[in-house]
């Protein structure tokens, strides 16, 4: 009979999991018992931080849930910002870890790796479940993969005790599929959609697998606003708005709708008000598409539909018949122009900003560009449009973790085997998570790390003195990045401040097998 460690990873390829990402511990030695002849490659981080982080970046790229595998103690409380990030942005993640044995939780005895109280810690972010029973593993395990399909997803947590993960399990019955969704009516929403003369889509990260959202707004004859996380699912379309909703021009098409569809958005502030403004169209009139009743209710609506965004609008769009419009291109593309014209009034600096990762764009083709907190990607947030659908997310919205871009871009590039990953970060979080530069070499990963470098958390600085308040601890020293990127093993170039010498080292440094580094050098 094979041990629970063996049956873990067993069941975890019968349910379609191909990469787990992790950092062994003496606390898992018996869970990692079941890699070496089993069906699932391990990829190794350098923090569990970063593991989870790449199980993220897995994730979002692949559209299946990304896998972590940590210790006791540390390696859950170091994967919890990871796991918050996945949270925030709706992010399948199984984290599963050790705990120490069934007869000390709780004891406080002062073992190896000893909380408190693991799982009432992970429980304030995400579900979680102690596996005490040996033969209780496959239910535990169709559990987890449930919460994570049949809801909003996000991330869940399994924890299993030391004294359990070597004892003999049973084989595994099969796993029982997830049950399908109800469809709910779509009636009076096309009754409403019908009537309108003026209509916007508000797509979120929600609605980035849902290609069926295209056709509806081209039958519709509807601009389509994005969000971040629904980038590049119309690029360079004549009904494409990737603007933020947090620009005046973009509020503005909102507010001329007489027919608003929001689908997969949460609505939260750092979309929809950036700069704490207030001012954001009334919504109240609006048809909304949710997984998650619990957003449903936090945002009410005219017309809510609970259920999933592609096949929401697969059955609106089978149903929708092109007719008489107000002119969809002519206000898209207004609201475009003025909302990128919006940018230098923000800032002098954004527009130069944006300019370079649209040289990325354009060097590299069909890339998945992987965001950090950091200037320019700040301002691609606000207005940028990418060519590949799901190819452009970033940390820098909702729970805005910082050094989240080297790990989820070595999880994209795992995922996206056939293209290039362009990781954007700038030299302060860049420093929260270096090592991970050494697991993308480890792998031959083609991942090219662009350091945005302006010697220190610029954006932070702006913000103290625009506040009246003195900049302090807003200038850590940067890495060398010549010598930073040769003790990495990294190709590496130099460019200052502009696109058209941006493009030419990316295309030059893409064409090579595996990672390799540009830095930025910004003027003061």
């Amino acid at each position: 009979m094979a041990t629970v460690g063996q049956r873990l990873i067993e069941g975890l390829a019968d349910r379609g999991v191909e990469i787990v990402f992790g950092i062994p511990g003496v606390h898992t030695v018996e869970l990692y018992r079941g890699l070496a002849a089993g069906r699932i490659r391990h990829v190794t981080a350098r923090h569990e931080q970063g593991a989870a982080f790449m199980a993220d970046g897995y994730a979002r790229v692949s559209g299946k849930p990304g896998v972590a595998l940590v210790i006791t103690g540390p390696g859950v409380t170091n994967a919890l910002t990871a796991m918050a990030q996945a949270r925030a942005d709706s992010v399948p993640m199984l984290v599963i870890s050790g705990v120490n044995r069934r007869s000390s939780l709780g004891q406080g005895l002062g073992l190896l790796h000893e909380l408190p109280d693991q799982a009432a810690l992970v429980a304030a972010l995400c579900p979680t479940e102690t596996l005490v029973d040996p033969a209780e593993l496959g239910t535990a395990l169709d559990r987890a993969f449930a919460r994570m399909a049949t809801g909003r997803p996000g991330p869940v947590h399994l924890q299993i005790p030391t004294d359990v993960m070597g004892q003999d399990c049973p084989a595994l019955a099969p796993p029982i599929a997830s049950p399908g969704r109800e469809m709910p009516d779509v009636a009076p929403a096309l009754a409403r959609m019908a009537a309108a003369r003026a209509p916007v889509i508000l797509a979120g990260g929600g609605a980035r697998r849902a290609p069926s959202l295209v056709r509806l707004a081209r039958l519709w004859d509807a601009p389509v606003v994005q969000t971040t996380n629904a980038r590049g699912s119309l690029f360079d379309d004549p009904l494409c708005v990737p603007a933020s909703p947090s620009l005046d021009a973009t509020r503005a098409l909102i507010a001329q709708a007489d027919c608003i569809l929001a689908v997969g958005t949460e609505l939260g502030p750092t979309d929809y008000d950036m700069y704490v403004r207030g001012g954001l169209p009334d919504l109240s009139g609006m048809i909304r598409i949710d997984i998650c009743p619990d957003q449903l209710a936090r945002h009410p609506a005219a017309l809510s539909l609970q259920g999933d965004a592609e096949a929401l609008c697969a059955a609106l769009s089978a149903a929708t018949k092109p007719g008489p419009r107000s002119g969809g291109a002519q206000r898209a593309a207004a609201a475009r122009q003025a909302a990128r014209a919006e940018l230098a009034q923000l800032s002098a600096a954004m527009p130069a900003q944006l300019a370079m990762v649209e040289a990325l764009r354009d060097a590299c083709p069909g890339s998945v560009i992987v965001g950090d907190s950091t200037q320019p990607v700040y301002a691609a947030n606000l207005w940028y449009d990418h060519d590949r659908p799901g190819g452009w997310f970033n940390a820098a919205t909702g729970y805005g973790a910082l050094g989240f871009a080297p790990g989820a871009a070595v999880g994209a590039a795992l995922a996206a085997a056939d293209s290039r990953v362009i990781c954007l970060i700038g030299d302060g979080g860049l420093q929260f998570s270096p090592g991970e530069l050494r697991s993308a070499v480890d792998e031959g990963l083609p991942i090219l790390f662009v350091v945005w470098n302006n010697a220190g958390f610029r954006e932070i600085a702006q913000a103290m003195a625009g506040a009246g308040t003195s900049v302090i601890g807003c200038s850590p020293s940067p890495l060398r990045m010549p010598e930073f990127a040769a003790a990495c093993d990294l190709p590496f170039a130099s460019v200052a401040q502009d696109p058209d010498a941006l493009a030419r080292a990316a295309r030059h440094l893409c064409a090579k097998a595996g990672p390799a580094m540009i830095e930025i050098r910004v003027s003061a």
